[in-house]
């Protein structure tokens, strides 16, 4: 272990303030002379102009301060469901996180789907309960809240008083004067040693019982509960304090093999792609060589920086169990592994999947026609912002002149728009966004290619295709013999299925499917690798069309709480969705209620729902999956650039002999 640093993540449903926590930590500890705020634009870690402007986090940000001799590496992230790809990508880097919940607006939709990660993922996790100043604060009822909708193992280790007022207090029921029963039997639950000398009425020291707490934080077998104002800096010595005592140092060996992980990548306007890395084991310094085990290619790194909100610092090495901002490594991505792979590498999590997908196109100018100037850098600004975050999945359709990413939402559209106008100088437009279907076969059918014209080329497969189960994906097997087909060429096969995937017979990606070579033959004169990569997606659209394809259409499970008058509406609203919904729990004069919708008729339902109920129901969504639907309530699209079933165009492209 690191036992003096703190890698640390602060997560919140969208104007939950923390931002505003993170600008009180970096001013209280000294890393800033002035407490920046939100609605004046002035924070260091919301540092792009639609931050400053829209008052809201829309990508994470790494600062680094000291607290008690302790290097804290905090991760400030975006709160809004549209940019849950970037916290997912945090949630893997994580030793522990800092939860936060607003005490007038409690467990917010987002909340819980933040919480179900953590708690996955068993990152130790603090709650604070903030702005128990505003008028409306209820911190029993969000406790309550807490306790019901999120874990009941929680620690409440402050009370508060003249709350919702600016004269608000709060005051310690956990140390070595004041010593909380509840507190005490939440810890006993976790302990059995504490449970029996509790049971026995034996003495109990301070010092012992918070040292079972704090191991049961660090567990996750229970959660501490505190409160404050992060507008007036109530409570935010309490919760760095906290931060510090309960939550685990990371775990690091800092004289094995190198072992870093690259979490996020972003632009600095005068260095360059900053990889941001977190390293599990070894040291990294200034301008040495390493290896990218993901990708087996050797870079060099120029500098190693830590970084305080938007600026950096040279440090000239970091080692295990640090998270800092690398210079020098143009070709490293998200998710790569620099140095070894480990068994400490972290697990992939999803918070939200992209069902959308939009084309962005250069702004016309005056005259009407494309601004033929900047399609190619609108081109190259979206693979760079694509590589930054990956799950916007770039695509380039060079022969339509298309340019398509995925999103979650609307609101992140507005901050591409932005991002690519302040950043790169180029204004777009998005259309309107489309959701993202797939399909899969109808049923068995068999697909047949035989390429050997003109020569030289010589590639001749028959594969059986057929439908898999739902969520299946792709399943591929070859049941020819080398003798048929030689190895190598096999590989090509099965390395380009996925893509001879991209686009099926009605324009969208197939998936749930068992795909099986029966019969192949090569040429021992005229065959080449390249024919199987030119062969392969022509057969496969050969038995796509004799088997036929289902579209599947996206899913979403939802949960809504409101009232109970509004029970009879909300469901008619579902129902109109063609969406499915379970019988109501009711209680306290409100309902849950959870099912499932379509997406296609469902992307203005949380819009819809608020104005309905005045803003008071809740709506939580995740993706549930794909299913069936007719060809009339999905959406058929034309293939995008030249279809394999146009086989003569198709040969004369993979040949580059079509212009």
């Amino acid at each position: 272990m690191n036992p003096n640093i703190r890698n640390i993540g602060i997560l919140a449903h969208v104007d939950a303030g923390k931002t505003t926590i993170t600008e009180n930590f970096l001013f209280l500890s000294g890393a800033t002379k002035q407490l920046g705020r939100v609605d004046a634009g002035t924070t260091q870690t919301d540092f792009l102009d639609v931050e400053r402007e829209r008052g809201i986090s829309v990508r994470s940000s790494i600062t680094t301060f000291v607290w008690e001799e302790t290097k804290i590496n905090l991760i400030d992230t975006p709160g809004h469901v549209d940019f849950s790809a970037d916290v997912e990508r945090i949630l893997r880097v994580l030793d522990c996180a800092i939860l936060v919940i607003s005490a007038v607006e409690g467990v917010q939709a987002h909340t819980e789907t933040l919480w179900n990660a953590l708690l996955n993922l068993n990152i130790p996790t603090i709650i604070f309960i903030n702005k128990i100043d505003r008028v409306g604060s209820d911190v029993d009822l969000v406790v309550k809240e807490i306790k019901k909708e999120l874990a009941d193992k929680l620690a409440v280790i402050y009370n508060v008083s003249r709350e919702a007022s600016s004269d608000v207090r709060i005051e310690s029921i956990w140390n070595e004067t004041n010593i909380n029963d509840s507190i005490l039997e939440a810890i006993a639950n976790t302990d059995e040693v504490i449970l029996e000398k509790y049971l026995d009425e034996e003495k109990l020291t301070f010092l012992e019982l918070d040292n079972s707490f704090v191991k049961a934080v660090h567990n996750c077998n229970l959660f501490p509960v505190l409160m404050g104002s992060g507008k007036n800096t109530l409570g935010i010595k309490e919760l760095l304090n906290a931060s510090l005592h309960y939550f685990p140092a990371p775990k690091a060996n800092t004289t094995g093999a190198l072992s870093a992980f690259v979490f996020k990548l972003t632009h600095d306007k005068t260095m360059g792609a900053i990889a941001h890395v977190k390293i599990y084991c070894g040291v990294i310094k200034n301008r040495e060589v390493i290896k990218n085990a993901s990708q087996n290619i050797e870079e060099k790194i120029t500098q190693v920086r830590k970084l305080i909100s938007n600026k950096f610092e040279d440090i000239s090495e970091a080692k295990a169990g640090d998270i800092v901002g690398i210079w020098g490594l143009k070709n490293t991505r998200v998710g790569d592994v620099l140095g070894e792979f480990t068994k400490v590498l972290p697990d992939e999590v999803s918070l939200r999947t992209p069902l959308l997908t939009v084309q962005v196109k250069p702004a016309r100018p005056a005259g009407g026609a494309e601004n033929d100037k900047d399609y190619p850098a609108l081109a190259v600004a979206l693979q760079i912002l694509s590589k930054e975050d990956p799950s916007l999945d770039f695509e380039w359709l060079r022969e339509d002149k298309e340019l398509h990413v995925k999103i979650m939402g609307w609101i992140q559209i507005e901050v591409l728009e932005r991002i690519l106008e302040n950043r790169f100088n180029i204004k777009a437009k998005f259309d309107d966004p489309t959701v993202i279907y797939k399909e899969t076969p109808a049923k068995k059918g068999e697909g047949f290619v035989q390429y050997w014209m003109p020569k030289p080329c010589w590639a001749i497969m028959k594969f059986i295709i057929e439908p898999g189960e739902r969520g299946s994906g792709v399943v591929y097997e070859s049941k020819i013999s080398v003798d048929d087909v030689q190895r190598k060429y096999q590989n090509e096969v099965e390395r380009t299925i996925p893509k001879a995937l991209k686009q099926g017979i009605k324009g969208w990606e197939v998936t749930d499917l068992k795909i099986t070579l029966i019969e192949g033959e090569d040429h021992q004169v005229h065959s080449n690798p390249g024919d199987f990569i030119v062969a392969t997606p022509m057969g496969i659209m050969n038995g796509l069309v004799k088997a036929g394809t289902t579209l599947l259409e996206p899913l979403i499970s939802f949960k809504i709480s409101a009232i109970e008058d509004l029970l009879g509406a909300i469901t008619s609203d579902i129902t109109q969705m063609r969406g499915s919904f379970d019988s109501p729990e009711m209680g306290n004069e409100k309902f849950i209620l959870t099912g499932i919708l379509p997406v296609a008729t469902s992307l203005d339902f949380p819009v819809r729902l608020s104005s309905r109920s005045g803003g008071k129901a809740k709506i939580s969504t995740k993706f549930h999956g794909y299913q069936e639907c007719t060809d009339e309530l999905g959406q058929k699209r034309e293939y995008k650039g030249i279809s394999p079933l146009d086989t003569s165009k198709w040969i004369l492209k993979a040949r580059k002999a079509l212009q």
